[in-house]
């Protein structure tokens, strides 16, 4: 009997999806391939960001070098948010597996959603140093930031017998970012006097404060877990990740929580303040000098 076209078509599909988590994730080649998938992907995104805008945004056009560069940095860590809200809330709200074990079980779609974060990690820093150098500017908190993100995710590669829950669930931090990406968007658009802006910002500042709530709950596993914890997680790991939950618990998400918050009722782009207030300064400047 010839099994029908339905049938085929649809194994076919599972035979795909199962090949791609079903690969030997501890064979560094596979790592290493995925690592750079995940760094290609985003550059893709960045450049189709910067090429779409170009042709159709009138306000990406009026924009600065820096700020353009900016633009499409905010687009693709949307798209990342969106990779990472998903896997996220897998782990926290679905996978029987990382729940039954919450210090050492291991999933395949995990180790995929890993190595790409690692990838992405790369571009963004490879971006942030590379935009540093071009326009001569360096933020410390982002790039301690983006260091804590790339090598929190690489050690999960380099001592692998970690469980995935950790992990996973510390992507979802990362839900507050496509509402970043529009709400700063939509600001440099001038649509922060609409509806959609505040509105966006309502949710980007409810996103902030889950965020929170999230680092809370990873303390509590950690804190019910603490002797597994010490017994299977090497001295290095351990002092990356901790250190990173503590600057994100008390110093990052506090901060930023409250630039939001203060953002929605003085709409104001803090990020190019300064420089936006010299071009102001400048242009007058001019102005008068033309008129004297």
């Amino acid at each position: 009997m010839i099994p029908s076209a339905d049938k085929m078509n649809s194994s076919r599909n599972v035979d795909t999806s199962e090949s791609l988590f079903d690969m030997n994730y501890f064979s560094w080649n596979v790592r290493c391939t995925l690592i750079a998938a995940g760094f290609l992907f985003y550059s893709v995104v960045f450049t189709f960001s910067h090429v779409l805008c170009f042709v159709l945004s009138v306000t990406y056009c009026s924009l600065p070098a820096k700020e353009k560069v900016f633009w499409n940095l905010a687009a693709t860590r949307g798209a990342f948010g969106i990779q990472s809200i998903v896997a996220g809330l897998l782990a926290l709200l679905k996978d029987p597996v990382l729940h039954a074990d919450k210090i050492l079980a291991q999933q395949n779609w995990c180790w995929f959603s890993i190595s790409t974060a690692v990838g992405f990690f790369v571009f963004e820093n490879a971006a942030l140093h590379g935009s540093n150098v071009v326009f001569k500017t360096f933020d410390v908190a982002l790039a301690v930031h983006h260091f804590f993100a790339f090598a929190g995710f690489a050690s999960a590669l380099i001592w692998d017998n970690v469980g995935h829950y950790l992990p996973m669930v510390t992507l979802l931090l990362e839900m507050s970012t496509p509402f970043t990406c529009i709400s700063w968007m939509l600001l440099k658009a001038g649509f922060s006097h609409t509806l959609l802006w505040k509105l966006n910002q309502w949710l980007m500042i409810h996103m902030f404060h889950c965020r929170m709530i999230l680092t809370y709950h990873i303390w509590w596993v950690c804190w019910q877990n603490l002797e597994r914890l010490e017994l299977c997680v090497p001295v290095p790991q351990a002092i990356l990740f901790f250190s990173g939950l503590f600057l994100l618990t008390f110093i990052i998400n506090p901060y930023w929580t409250h630039k939001k918050t203060m953002q929605l009722f003085n709409p104001v782009d803090w990020n190019f303040a300064k420089e936006t207030s010299r071009r102001t300064n400048d242009e007058t400047n001019m102005i008068l000098k033309k008129t004297t």
